[in-house]
């Protein structure tokens, strides 16, 4: 199975998945090999699958990841199957555990302002940490999309930015006036003393390109020094870039092309965000809707 495993990790890479998306099935089929034993991939049914399934709930894990791994197994037997390493897919009977749908955390006007106070404009990482949080809620964008974009990305004269998302699928997101006045700002007074010649727009401190992980670790600093007492990361300012749009009635297809979303039903979560935000309204001002 080992050998097989590493085949598939391989077609994953050639069909353009993402590092972390990778490592997330690496992680559910290490499992799941550990779980087998060396057992013959050919004879694994579907009820040797129940079983590992029961397995998991037993060990106390949510339907959420349940859920996840069993798309895990999906992806790696329809491989399988198709490139006749077995011949019946043992999965084609599993179905996912029913999750129930949370719904995306975002940050209302208010506290975004103050969390955009915190960092020091007249310091150099300051500067390119404001910039940072700029980026994230004025393009929707992913952190692993934040990492990559380079200077040679950015369509200064009419302020968008290619970004290669999942799947390397290239599209175009925009920013703003304020977003364009930080990032010139940036590019001047930060940048240019990081590193003039490294090809990626956001650097850390020793002028090498900056990480998925460095960015997370940067939101958190900000959150911690700001007056909010919330659960902020990197997606979240995604969350309220697309929420703040549906918000103000943009058109859930721009919100869609924006986010890069493949579906557009991965991209309606957000107006149901919406819908609750007007029940909340209507509820609070309407007189015959108060509570007594």
């Amino acid at each position: 199975m080992i050998q097989k495993l590493d085949d598939f990790y391989i077609y994953l890479e050639n069909k353009g998945y993402s590092y972390n998306t990778i490592n997330s099935y690496k992680k559910d089929l290490n499992l799941f090999k550990d779980y087998c034993n060396n057992i013959d991939i050919k004879l694994i049914d579907y009820n040797f699958l129940r079983k590992y399934l029961q397995f998991l709930h037993d060990k106390k894990y949510t339907a959420s990841s349940i859920s996840r791994h069993i798309s895990s197994l999906k992806s790696f037997f329809k491989y399988l199957t198709k490139n006749e390493f077995i011949k019946d897919n043992p999965c084609l009977l599993i179905t996912n555990p029913k999750v129930e749908k949370k719904l995306p955390n975002y940050i209302n006007y208010n506290d975004l302002e103050i969390l955009f106070t915190v960092p020091n404009k007249n310091d150099v990482l300051g500067l390119r940490n404001l910039l940072i949080l700029e980026l994230l809620y004025s393009c929707g964008i992913r952190v692993s999309e934040l990492v990559n974009i380079k200077i040679s990305d950015i369509d200064f004269s009419n302020k968008r930015i290619l970004i290669l998302g999942k799947g390397k699928k290239e599209r175009f997101v925009l920013y703003g006036k304020v977003c364009s006045k930080l990032l010139d700002e940036y590019l001047i007074k930060s940048r240019s003393k990081l590193n003039k010649n490294n090809e990626y727009l956001l650097l850390n401190k020793f002028g090498n390109k900056i990480t998925d992980r460095a960015i997370r670790m940067i939101i958190d600093d900000i959150v911690k020094k700001s007056s909010l007492k919330l659960n902020i990361s990197p997606h979240t300012l995604r969350h309220t870039f697309a929420t703040h749009l549906l918000n103000e009635g943009a058109d859930l297809k721009i919100v869609q092309e924006l986010l890069g979303h493949e579906n557009i039903a991965t991209t309606g979560i957000y107006t149901h965000v919406s819908n609750e935000r007007l029940r909340k309204v209507y509820l609070d001002a309407h007189p015959r809707a108060k509570k007594e």
